[in-house]
């Protein structure tokens, strides 16, 4: 078997540490994720989901407990690497787009791109690829105020997969929308997800999003378990 996009392992969280409201979170959790798998992260509310992913894309770290990405260890990683390898490596979507609303479309798959040190021309045109893939390239021109929540979302996912990274982390990147757009929105996520073979974690309270998933697996109380 190829080696595991991303592997957690023993990951235990708590906030609150030595207090009476101590809250542990995450309990010996542990998980993989397989070149071109796409993994349902099912939880209640208030259950880790959040915290999880952060974990996984190394904007928080555990009390204890392991994350590799790629094979690398970056569990103990200076905060220089691990932006790096954030900006390389993992792509990132969250509920609400978080364009920056005085770019166009465009704009905003290229800045990651430029961050990365990609020359501007192939930036774009990695951005007009992206946004064909997802079907709004008539609206590469239009800032965020101009573009529906939908196509909003669509254009977060690709700046998410500007990078090309190697694993997309999203956290309920459907929540915001109606039922309807949410399943249109969801289709060209799991288009480019297949089209470009990424590996995703996607936190869903949606079941029926969850069922097109590879495999769901559920947080619960802290722990992590399949089905």
């Amino acid at each position: 078997m190829s080696e595991a996009v991303l592997s957690l392992s023993g990951l235990v969280k708590t906030y609150n540490k030595g207090q009476p409201g101590e809250i542990r979170v995450l309990r010996e959790v542990g998980l993989e994720v397989q070149p071109g798998e796409v993994v349902a992260l099912v939880a209640p509310s208030g259950a880790g989901k959040s915290t999880l992913l952060h974990i996984a894309g190394l904007l928080d770290t555990p009390d204890s407990g392991t994350v590799r990405i790629g094979g690398e260890d970056v569990t103990g990683l200076n905060d220089r690497r691990r932006t790096a390898i954030r900006r390389a490596d993992v792509g990132f979507v969250y509920q609400f787009h978080h364009l920056l609303p005085e770019f166009t479309a465009l704009e905003n798959i290229v800045l990651p791109q430029l961050a990365n040190g990609i020359a501007r021309g192939a930036a774009e045109t990695r951005a007009r690829d992206l946004l064909t893939r997802v079907g709004i390239e008539g609206r590469a021109t239009h800032r965020p105020a101009q573009l529906s929540g939908g196509e909003q979302q669509r254009v977060a996912f690709c700046r998410a997969l500007a990078n090309a990274p190697k694993l997309l982390l999203a956290d309920e990147p459907t929540g915001n929308l109606d039922p309807e757009t949410s399943d249109r929105v969801f289709g060209a996520l799991m288009d480019l997800v297949r089209g470009t073979g990424l590996s995703a974690l996607i936190a869903t309270h949606n079941l029926e999003l969850a069922a097109r998933m590879d495999r769901i697996l559920r947080l619960d109380a802290g722990t992590l378990a399949e089905g």
